[in-house]
């Protein structure tokens, strides 16, 4: 069972769909269960069928929760002295080079990447054409939609 990097942020996010999934939602489809037996034959009840099928939908996402706060390694880089490189956890602000746009990641792990939200994961390939390098570094990283030249504006540890 290897450990998995996760910033406070990610783990903290993680908790509380836990609670959720946890405290609200699995009463909630307990309740449409029983509700659903309460109209009678269960063969042919749509009802109790797609509450049984969601039960089993959260029980799994609760189950894998579970597994990811077990193997979560929490870092937390606020207490890292910045020295300008690019670590996980890290927020990289950079220039791309062939467009002149500025973008801003933060590197994150797994189970907590999200492309919209400007979070990626350290094994992707931005993520490990970023890590190590330093503020003010030109970067060139192959990624699937092509090559990508960045010059790293910034690096911060927030």
């Amino acid at each position: 069972m290897d450990k998995e990097p996760i910033t406070i942020q990610g783990i903290e996010k993680i908790k509380k769909e836990l609670i959720y999934l946890k405290e609200k939602k699995r009463p909630e489809i307990v309740s449409a269960i029983a509700e659903a037996r309460s109209h009678g034959d269960l063969k042919e009840n749509a009802e109790y069928h797609a509450a049984k099928e969601q039960q089993s939908h959260n029980e799994g996402r609760i189950q894998q929760i579970e597994d990811i706060i077990a193997r979560a390694n929490v870092i937390d880089v606020t207490k890292i002295n910045n020295d300008g490189k690019i670590i996980f956890g890290s927020s990289v602000f950079l220039q791309n080079l062939d467009t002149n746009e500025k973008i801003s990641y933060k590197i994150v792990g797994k189970d907590e990447a999200d492309l919209n939200q400007k979070l990626i994961y350290y094994k992707s390939p931005i993520g490990k054409g970023l890590i190590g390098k330093n503020k003010k570094d030109l970067v060139e990283i192959s990624t699937p939609a092509g090559t990508k030249n960045f010059e790293i504006i910034d690096v911060k540890y927030i």
